[in-house]
């Protein structure tokens, strides 16, 4: 994994600079905000995510964990920063939109090193495939719909992405349901993640926020 990618959500170009001594063996991409990060991976997804929680413009790094958690279920998400209190600590290692590890500032470099390649082994690629072998073992029926669900509707709305930057008339809602083989509710709720993360201009798509009801 010495060629993993590893988005940082750091806008400390002090603390960026030990990001780049530290792990200058992997590939490292840099957003200053939540909205930037959201960018980056709407692009690709990295392999491992590093979050500040105080960032530019006013952002807070836990108001996005669980857009990042739900675009990224399997990407390890180490959350590095000296302003979190215990019990926020607490509250983001827990529950299903959770961090993987919570590290404080300033960082210990070494302990940064060890948890990233504990991340990336124990994490990610080989989560999935533990959770899988569980899904299989209790026997559910849905395992495999469960196991590339998230996967899926990241793929669905980076090629919608693309067909609507071809095209400067508005989505045809019915059209792109038939593309895809989903209901128009999906390809809304798509529409209005899209808008949300800002990956989508909102004229895009007017009615985002309450769209009509015969839709």
């Amino acid at each position: 994994m010495s060629q993993a990618k590893i988005l940082i959500v750091e806008d400390d170009d002090l603390q960026y600079e030990i990001y780049e001594e530290a792990l200058d063996q992997y590939q490292l991409i840099r957003a200053i905000t939540g909205r930037a990060a959201l960018a980056a991976i709407g692009k690709g997804p990295p392999n491992l995510l590093i979050l500040d929680h105080v960032l530019a413009d006013g952002e807070l790094g836990l108001d996005f964990l669980p857009e990042f958690r739900e675009l990224l279920p399997y990407v390890p998400i180490i959350v590095v920063s000296g302003a979190l209190e215990v019990h926020q600590q607490i509250h983001a290692l827990q529950g299903p939109r959770r961090a993987h590890y919570c590290l404080p500032k300033p960082v210990d470099v070494r302990e940064l090193r060890r948890t990233v390649v504990t991340a990336l082994k124990e994490c990610g690629e080989s989560e999935v495939v533990r959770q899988f072998e569980a899904l299989e073992r209790s026997r559910r029926v849905d395992a495999l719909d469960l196991f590339s669900r998230s996967t899926d509707r990241l793929s669905r709305q980076i090629r919608i992405r693309e067909i609507l930057g071809k095209s400067s008339e508005r989505p045809n809602i019915s059209a792109l349901a038939r593309e895809f083989g989903v209901a128009r509710r999906t390809i809304i709720r798509d529409l209005q993640e899209l808008i949300r993360r800002g990956q989508l201009e909102a004229e895009v798509y007017p009615e985002w926020e309450s769209p009509p009801t015969d839709e």
